[in-house]
């Protein structure tokens, strides 16, 4: 069955409007850990706008499940990366001042950067996931470049979902069967949802990890935490 990791990103949002520490996000993603959640995402930018490193440091110190850090590997990320061996590392090429992720690696033209840094993350053990498009050359570069996993990013899924599923589908099947092919791990993220989730994972029934942020947190608005942890899961048991 595929994982459900929560990114507990705009939890620290809302914390760092007011300062303080309310709410509290290791005791959030203690709780979800708690409600079901197989993982807990993070993805700390520079500008230590949601996530923040000492966030990182604590979560690992206390969750039982898969701490999952993703991020643009500049040397201060991997550095806390080195320093904190999470399970997961996922690489992100998003840029300083990006809102949210929107767009994946090339993994052909940054081939040898990427290799470096996987190669580095591996010596500590840290599996290695790479986050591109559904681009079946950019998941075989990512196998090029040493990687455990592929993420694939899935906001163009999410947009055209709601219009017509299966074709909204299409790219992202035939880049997770090259993921298989090539003997890749596959997750799956940005913008999955409780409208969308259930046909992703059911066709690409292969998933290893979902990971879930923005939603769920905005679902659970409504229906509470503990309740929309559930229902996430929910949606990937068939």
């Amino acid at each position: 069955m595929t994982k459900l990791s929560v990114n507990v990103n705009k939890i620290a949002v809302v914390r760092n409007s007011r300062g303080g520490n309310m709410p509290d996000v290791i005791r959030a993603a203690c709780d979800i850990e708690h409600f079901g959640a197989e993982g807990i995402t993070v993805h700390p930018r520079p500008d230590a706008r949601h996530i923040r490193y000492d966030d990182v440091r604590e979560l690992k110190r206390v969750l039982t499940t898969e701490l999952n850090v993703e991020g643009n590997p500049i040397p201060s990320f991997v550095d806390l990366v080195l320093e904190v061996v999470p399970a997961q590392v996922t690489l992100v090429p998003d840029a300083h001042d990006a809102i949210t992720s929107n767009a994946g690696w090339n993994t052909v033209a940054h081939r040898e950067f990427l290799t470096d840094v996987t190669a580095r993350f591996h010596e500590k053990g840290i599996r290695v996931s790479i986050f591109v498009d559904p681009d079946p050359q950019m998941v075989a570069g990512a196998k090029a470049c040493g990687a455990d996993r592929v993420e694939l990013y899935t906001e163009a899924y999410a947009r055209e979902y709601v219009d017509d599923p299966a074709a909204a589908l299409a790219p992202y099947l035939v880049a997770a069967e090259e993921a298989r092919r090539q003997g890749l791990g596959l997750n799956a993220g940005h913008d999955l949802s409780l409208v969308n989730l259930r046909y992703f994972a059911e066709q690409i029934a292969w998933t290893d990890e979902v990971s879930i942020g923005h939603a769920l947190i905005c679902d659970a608005l409504y229906y509470g935490l503990e309740n929309t942890v559930q229902l996430y899961k929910r949606e990937l048991k068939f």
